[in-house]
């Protein structure tokens, strides 16, 4: 039978969330359902606001319980907690090769609004809405997503809104530092910008052991946090001259520089604090989903080399795990970046989100 379930609606790009009664379907033979007990909060999710057609139930970072199976599910027991994760295909030579965070059909099981065959699996006053959203849409209480996506974890790993800070925001940044760029003691480091991402990263790489080990940001109390989680030097890029002071620092420039922040000043600044053959990492770039200008002849004098980070080239049933082993030994303290909210406050979550005053906002279903 299809499941009634409460969830945070959007029905215009630039108005608030509603919390509205919707029906799910039942789960198809690969997918499972879940009771939502947290989810996390994420940029990306404001920024589907304005790309995906509306009303839809966005939220990517689903942590719960599942309570229904479908036929061909197996390895998961109803009574499981896990978190939904990145979906991946399964199917793409990317998947086959076991690099499933460059799966060939991500995007559309990302920002499609609907299930690889366009069906919706959320409906609201009888009309099916945009949902299936990273395939779980886990901005309300239940959710539907691919039994392939979630990472069971035990009942002694954590509290469900400290663990739904993990799947997109922690992961990517960690992931980045460990997995793509796989800096290390002899390197030099910097992250442009503070959430969620960025201070993941840093948090990684006080483990990889680099220095300096540098945060910019705007905000002072981000920046203050970043101190208390290894960085050796931060930055106010609204108050200091970040290049020159970098360039202070490190004067050959620094090997790696992970820009988070979307920014064009930032973006810029990275490509100049960068060594000749360094990399500048990416998470985001600014204008998303259009174009902007940069110093092209400076990447090719500098010799620089320019990548894209998705997901942090994580697989996420191994690198969760290895994040909580991290969290539980006292290496890597996720939970310092979290900021708890009510589900029906979902729309101050946002607002304190945008304004910086959150770093890493979760919902409380339950």
């Amino acid at each position: 039978m299809p499941t009634e379930a409460t969830a945070a609606v959007i029905h215009q790009a630039d108005g608030e969330f509603q919390l509205q009664k919707v029906v799910l379907d039942d789960p198809r033979p690969d997918e499972i359902l879940v009771r939502i007990e947290a989810s996390g909060v994420c940029h990306t999710d404001a920024m589907a606001k304005g790309l995906l057609k509306l009303p839809a139930v966005l939220g990517h970072e689903g942590m719960g319980v599942i309570e229904k199976l479908g036929s061909a599910v197996d390895g998961l027991s109803v009574g499981d907690r896990v978190i939904i994760s990145f979906p991946w295909c399964g199917a793409c030579p990317k998947c086959d090769s076991g690099r499933r965070y460059w799966c060939n059909n991500a995007y559309p099981m990302l920002f499609g609004g609907t299930r690889t065959d366009g069906s919706k699996t959320i409906s609201l006053d009888g009309q099916a809405i945009t949902s299936a959203f990273f395939q779980q849409s886990s901005f309300a209480t239940h959710a539907l997503t691919l039994a392939r996506d979630v990472v069971r974890v035990g009942s002694d790993d954590g509290a469900s809104d400290v663990l739904a800070a993990l799947p997109c925001g922690v992961v990517t940044g960690a992931g980045a530092v460990f997995n793509e760029l796989k800096a290390g003691p002899r390197d030099s480091f910097a992250v442009f910008g503070g959430g969620a991402v960025g201070l993941s990263a840093a948090m990684a790489a006080k483990i990889a052991g680099v220095f300096p080990l540098i945060v910019v940001d705007v905000v002072e109390q981000r920046l203050e946090l970043a101190k208390e989680l290894g960085a050796t030097h931060v930055f106010n890029a609204a108050k200091d001259d970040v290049v020159s002071a970098l360039q202070d620092l490190v004067p050959g420039g620094l090997d790696y520089v992970f820009e988070t922040t979307g920014n064009v000043t930032s973006f810029h600044n990275a490509l100049a604090a960068v060594t000749a053959g360094g990399t500048v990492a990416a998470v985001t770039v600014p204008n998303y989903g259009s174009t902007f200008e940069f110093n092209g002849e400076m990447m090719i004098g500098k010799g620089i080399h320019l990548t894209g980070i998705r997901m942090g080239s994580a697989r996420a049933s191994d690198f969760i795990p290895k994040l909580v082993e991290l969290n539980q030994r006292g290496c890597f303290p996720y939970e310092a970046l979290v900021s708890h909210y009510d589900f029906a406050d979902i729309n101050k979550a946002f607002a304190d989100s945008s304004s910086g005053v959150a770093i890493k906002p979760v919902l409380k279903m339950a």
